[in-house]
């Protein structure tokens, strides 16, 4: 026998069957209102019939707040919301988050019409969208000067980004001429203001109340502009034809405004940071080139020419130290080598070995000098040179002269 499911698990595997069918997250629903109860919690509670079936309904107190139509047993109506289940009685129920009377289905019908032609001729597209100004020096506003809408977005502006000039184009918002006042103040906006920006915007209401937003001529003075436009028309449920053709829509006119401004708050605390950082990274950066130039400065003065002379100086004066000990030691070497060899030259001078006892020879006649006595002839006149002085002489026969005994002068 196969596993049975608990009621709990059962009717949890229904609930995500609903859950992940988009066709039942996002439906309108048409019927007759029956057993219509507003609880102490301010959530309504009622069923939707027509002649064949009933569906039950409940809408939260959140939505409860935003609707102009409050609907009693009996009426008309059409709801919009997603079906879901209830666990705990296991029933299917729609939760509805707009309501709407059923006479407002023809324009309906009106509005699908005219989104589905404008739709085609591409006012719609997403390459269309232009880029709304960060830093706006002047907002053009396009609504009622009485509306609550219009303070609401005064205030608005004034606290996020009081740099920015206001300009209103005043215009009805409601009604018949409501329309072709809303095209004239955007045209007005447009040749004679030069804003940055263009807010098109009024308060919540009925659908009947918003129809003018759903025209077409103000669709093509939106799609016309020639700076960027920001709708912001009723609640945040509320879709009008002038949301698809801006460039930007916003849920309710407060929030147009804070979608066309920057936050001077968030201004100053961003560029605070920005201030901080910049301070660092310059003190970082000064830190790096002050290293830079110390470094510089020291490997300048390896290479600058000064230092170089200081080192040819420092070397000069080593070469000249080096040269006067040079000169010293060569002077040295050559006085002692001049007195070795004076003193060799002094020993081999002639006077000096006369001094030594000896005696130099020498023919009277022609003072040659006489260095062997053979080849002398007898007779001969003689010099004898001595160290102090000369004796002069003649040569005689040796055998004679010693044996006669004579002088010779």
């Amino acid at each position: 026998m196969a596993d049975a499911y608990s009621i709990a698990e059962l009717t949890t595997y229904i609930r995500e069957m609903f859950e992940v069918n988009e066709n039942l997250q996002d439906v309108w629903v048409q019927g007759e209102v029956s057993n219509m109860r507003r609880a102490s919690s301010g959530h309504w509670y009622f069923t939707l019939k027509d002649a064949d079936a009933q569906l039950k309904c409940v809408m939260w107190r959140t939505s409860t707040a935003r609707q102009t139509v409050t609907p009693d047993d009996g009426d008309e109506i059409m709801a919009h919301g997603y079906i879901g289940v209830y666990d705990s009685q296991g029933v299917y129920q729609l939760y509805a988050d707009s309501i709407r009377a059923v006479g407002a289905g023809d324009l309906y019908r009106q509005f699908e019409l005219l989104k589905a032609k404008l739709e085609a001729e591409g006012l719609f597209a997403p390459e269309r969208k232009r880029p709304i100004p960060t830093f706006p020096r002047r907002i053009g506003i396009v609504t009622s000067p009485e509306a609550a809408a219009f303070q609401d977005m005064q205030n608005v502006l004034r606290r996020r980004f009081p740099l920015a000039e206001i300009i209103l184009s005043p215009t009805l918002v409601q009604g018949a001429d409501a329309p072709p006042r809303i095209v004239t103040a955007i045209e007005r906006l447009n040749e004679h203001a030069e804003p940055d920006v263009i807010l098109v915007c009024r308060g919540g209401g009925s659908i009947e109340d918003l129809w003018a937003f759903n025209d077409e001529r103000v669709a093509r003075a939106i799609a016309a502009s020639r700076v960027p436009v920001i709708t912001g028309v009723g609640h945040e449920t509320d879709f009008t034809i002038a949301d698809f053709v801006s460039d930007l829509r916003a849920p309710t006119p407060s929030a147009a405004a804070e979608l066309a401004t920057p936050d001077s708050a968030e201004l100053a605390l961003g560029l605070r940071d920005l201030s901080d950082t910049l301070h660092g990274l310059i003190d970082d950066k000064l830190a790096t080139l002050k290293y830079n130039v110390t470094a510089s400065r020291r490997t300048l003065g390896h290479v600058a020419p000064a230092s170089r002379i200081r080192n040819f100086r420092q070397r000069v004066d080593d070469y000249n130290v080096r040269l006067a000990v040079l000169q010293t030691g060569t002077l040295v070497r050559w006085r002692e080598r001049l007195a070795a060899r004076t003193s060799a030259l002094n020993a081999a001078d002639p006077r000096s070995i006369l001094k030594r006892g000896y005696a130099i020879v020498y023919r009277s006649e022609d003072m040659e000098r006489l260095d062997k006595a053979a080849g002398t002839k007898a007779g001969v006149g003689i010099t004898i040179q001595f160290h102090d002085g000369e004796l002069k002489a003649r040569v005689e026969d040796k055998d004679s002269h010693e044996r006669y005994k004579r002088t010779l002068f």
